[in-house]
């Protein structure tokens, strides 16, 4: 035999009415009571999302006060109607309804995104009012899926800060940079692997990266991410959730084959999932120190005018760069700018690529001077050319005997 259920179309409040009333738990003189508060209640609320002088208002401030008693009870009472009505029986009907819209107020309040800088602070506002007259008509199953969803922000958020803490930055450094709070996270976790103290910039996480290839290729076992072993317990459910993630990461992150900044910066999947700390002066350094270390491996530490245009005049003529050339090596270079010709726009390309940016111009305007003088000659096919060649290359490039 099937059971058939009856839909119960009535609100909390009525529901809680009814049963207070036929429980004797609400007395005559408290209906009275609240007879005498509703009209007051309709009024306020027709009043704050409105006006109290439009019979439509008013409607729908009925509407929304009977419904913020229910948000109120019910979820005060866990849906208990005896619980809710001594409620409504020891506190006024106002109270109740005031008491609905302080937690929609709360729950607009909280933080609706993972990302810092992107939630309002400072409690509800005058801003919020449209927010709160919509929420005011919704049922106690839109507030608590509302709320569990913001609830978890809220914990993900607190984790971060948490993590981002221990790292030396605070909520208004976080505030100010802006980043995921799940990407903090997995930044966190993957410094605690490495027992790191601080938040990296840019080239303190591409070291980390490399750091974390080394660890791996030197392994025996594949690498773990742990949590922090002081974390809260609160907090060790959300930040399990993204070392998991972090895991899932690992095979294209411990690929030494993907440049870091490709993978971080430049792959849609990975772009925001990680965080540093954003510091372009030391980028910079780091930039012109590493450029300045290669042009010192390219240059052999020779930056005389004529090391600078010999290695010039080999790239031009596409030859192996080198500063310095043997009487030997200058006649093979001749005959090879005579057979092939040379392309000297090829300098240009090379001094932006590999020279230091505050001497790209003088090498640049060298280079020019250079070329503009010496190209026929170099190039030149007449009886004495290769004389006169081997004269040039010894006056202005680098040639020993």
């Amino acid at each position: 035999m099937s059971t058939v259920s009856l839909f119960d179309s009535r609100s909390f409040f009525e529901k809680t009415l009814v049963h207070g009333v036929q429980h004797g738990i609400i007395p005559p003189e408290k209906i009275e009571a609240m007879n005498a508060d509703a009209p007051k209640g309709m009024v306020q609320i027709a009043r704050y999302f409105g006006s109290e002088f439009l019979r439509p208002e008013l409607e729908k401030a009925k509407d929304r006060m009977l419904n913020l008693v229910s948000l109120y009870l019910e979820h005060s009472s866990g849906g208990d109607l005896h619980k809710a009505a001594e409620s409504l029986r020891d506190n006024s009907f106002l109270s109740r309804s005031k008491g609905g819209s302080d937690m929609l107020k709360a729950l607009i309040a909280m933080p609706q995104t993972g990302h810092f800088g992107m939630n309002e602070t400072g409690g509800f506002s005058d801003r919020h009012i449209p927010q709160l007259a919509t929420w005011a008509l919704r049922p106690l199953s839109d507030y608590q899926l509302e709320l569990a969803q913001r609830n978890q922000v809220a914990l993900v958020l607190e984790a971060a800060i948490w993590l981002a803490n221990a790292l030396g930055l605070d909520v208004d450094d976080l505030a100010e940079a802006g980043p995921d709070a799940e990407a903090m996270i997995r930044t966190a976790l993957l410094l605690h692997t490495l027992k790191r103290t601080q938040m990296p910039d840019w080239v303190a996480f591409e070291k980390l990266v490399a750091d974390l290839r080394k660890k791996h290729a030197t392994a025996k076992q594949p690498l773990d991410i742990a949590c922090p072993p002081k974390l809260p317990a609160r907090f060790k459910p959300t930040v399990e959730a993204v070392r998991q993630s972090v895991l899932s990461d690992l095979p294209r992150m411990l690929d030494a084959q993907v440049a870091p900044r490709k993978l971080f910066s430049h792959t849609p999947a990975f772009m925001g999932r990680y965080f540093w700390l954003e510091d372009g002066v030391s980028e910079v350094d780091h930039f012109d120190r590493s450029t300045s270390k290669a042009w010192d491996k390219a240059t052999g530490g020779h930056q005389d005018d004529g090391s600078l245009l010999t290695l010039f005049l080999c790239v031009a003529a596409g030859a192996a760069p080198k500063t310095i050339l043997t009487e030997k090596g200058a006649t093979a270079l001749l005959r090879k700018i005579r057979k092939t010709g040379l392309k000297p726009e090829l300098v240009g390309t090379y001094i932006q690529t590999h020279a230091p940016e505050q001497h790209q111009a003088d090498y640049t305007a060298l280079w020019q001077q250079f070329i503009d003088d010496a190209q026929a000659e170099l190039q030149s096919d007449h009886i004495h050319a290769h004389t006169d060649g081997l004269a040039l290359l010894r006056r202005e490039c680098h040639v020993t005997d």
